[in-house]
């Protein structure tokens, strides 16, 4: 059984990389990354390593060739070429090279889903249910990485600022991207997990954050426009703290309030406390 994953130098296939050799022989994984040099340097040795570009077809179509299971890691917005057509560039490609089954990361209750951030997603699952290859689409709630800032701040004793109202399902990367791997190896794997951490509001992360630091700082709520006004004071230009500030839409829109423990079922175990986990990501920082 040959698997593969792409996007593999990024945090999350890496991981993933490493997780999926804890599953199977690592001459059956197969890593695919737009730069084969940096690849070698980040990935462990003995496993095949073959170039392709998501804004490519032609050589996704070639990288894919033997691949029986793909984990198809999601591209980040904003690039030149827009997301949604990187990935259908990916779809035609294991469409055109018989892959037998594909796990997609994609959004939460992405079908029905109102943020901004669902859009390709939706795109992506309905063409990949139109090649009639089989899948699993693997539904990430939010990384807890994704408040760096705000975990930085309370560490250094100072106000942790959020705009946000509503809950995320906050849980590490390390955690969605060990349960895309296992999800890959599942003879009989369901078509959609909603994967997530407990819900939680700022608050409670605030909270966490008290306990995981023994600091005894300020946790304020601000409106979106004061808490970009903090960014730009801090030293960032208008346009990144305004793509920060709309990092916590999808928290204040409800997106990503969800009860799941499709993400604990597939580990086999329970995620990691809340301020275990801010522990873990401080301590890298």
């Amino acid at each position: 059984m040959k698997y593969a994953i792409t996007a593999a130098t990024g945090h999350f296939g890496q991981t993933a990389v490493n997780e999926l050799l804890k599953l199977t022989d690592r001459h059956n994984v197969i890593a695919i990354a737009r730069n084969v040099a940096k690849a070698k340097e980040l990935l462990p040795q003995g496993i095949e390593i073959r170039q392709a570009d998501y804004a490519d077809a032609t050589a996704m179509t070639t990288a894919l060739q033997g691949v029986e299971r793909l984990l198809f890691i999601s591209s980040q917005p904003g690039g030149a070429v827009a997301r949604d057509v990187q990935h259908q560039n990916v779809v035609k490609a294991l469409a055109a090279a018989n892959v037998k089954f594909v796990a997609y990361t994609s959004f939460p209750n992405a079908q029905n889903a109102t943020s901004a951030l669902a859009g390709d997603h939706k795109i992506t699952e309905n063409a990949i249910k139109n090649t009639g290859v089989a899948h699993a689409f693997l539904r990430n709630n939010w990384y807890l990485e994704n408040e760096i800032g705000f975990l930085q701040n309370g560490a250094a004793d100072q106000v942790a600022a959020y705009w946000a109202s509503g809950n995320a399902g906050w849980a590490l990367e390390r955690e969605f991207a060990a349960a895309a791997a296992k999800v890959l190896t599942l003879s009989d794997p369901q078509e959609v997990y909603e994967f997530a951490g407990p819900a939680h509001t700022y608050a409670d992360l605030g909270a966490a954050l008290k306990q995981a630091t023994g600091n005894d700082f300020t946790v304020k709520q601000v409106t979106a426009a004061e808490y970009q006004a903090g960014l730009e004071a801090a030293g960032l230009d208008t346009n990144t703290a305004a793509l920060f500030t709309s990092f916590q839409a999808p928290i204040n829109d409800g997106s990503l309030n969800e009860q799941t423990t499709d993400l604990q079922t597939v580990l086999g175990h329970d995620l990691t406390a809340l301020p275990d986990a801010i522990h873990e990501i401080l301590s890298r920082n």
